[in-house]
């Protein structure tokens, strides 16, 4: 991961440098869920994954680790979900849909196309990279720490998961009973 950068106190007239090693053979997902229901405290769920980068090996969450993560949500939620979807093309994956319509307690809906403003987890990875801003890690193992460390905090902060769906002006409404035919 390319270190993210931020603003910075130094000398006037000298720029403060961080020697940063090459590249890693290991890249670091993760997959997040921001859960929202009326009356209750909002919650993250996240699963982050550690992939190594050999030929031919996976560099992302596949579709089955997306189930995965679903289920990890159904389970501690404890009944039906509303999964409201980006369209990563991994989201898009027939294997994906197939087990979306074979399961009564997921109900999904897409976001429009380019539309991160609407996404409060994007929010999320803002939040996490600020914290991440100017930080050197001296191996895999220190941004893994640091990845679950900060993710946790803002799982023990609901105010901050509910800034983000403020943030998108997105509302939670009740869904409407569908009208009965005369």
């Amino acid at each position: 991961m390319t270190p993210p950068r931020a603003r910075t106190w130094g000398r006037r007239g000298y720029t403060p440098e961080i020697r940063v090693r090459g590249r890693s053979r290991r890249r670091t997902s993760i997959a997040a869920l921001c859960c929202y229901k009326p009356g209750e405290r909002s919650r993250l769920i996240h699963r982050p994954r550690t992939h190594l980068l050999l030929k031919g090996a996976r560099r992302s969450f596949s579709w089955k680790d997306y189930r995965d993560l679903l289920v990890r949500a159904h389970i501690q939620l404890g009944g039906p979900i509303v999964v409201v979807w980006d369209n990563l093309n991994t989201h898009l994956t027939a294997g994906l849909q197939r087990y979306e319509a074979d399961h009564d307690w997921l109900t999904t809906v897409r976001l429009p196309p380019y539309a991160p403003d609407l996404n409060p987890v994007e929010a999320i990875w803002s939040l996490v990279r600020r914290a991440m801003a100017n930080t050197a890690f001296d191996a895999p193992d220190d941004l893994d720490h640091k990845l679950r460390r900060e993710l946790r905090r803002i799982q023990l902060r609901p105010h901050l998961i509910d800034g983000c769906l403020t943030a998108t002006r997105l509302t939670l409404t009740r869904p409407t009973p569908p009208c009965k035919p005369q």
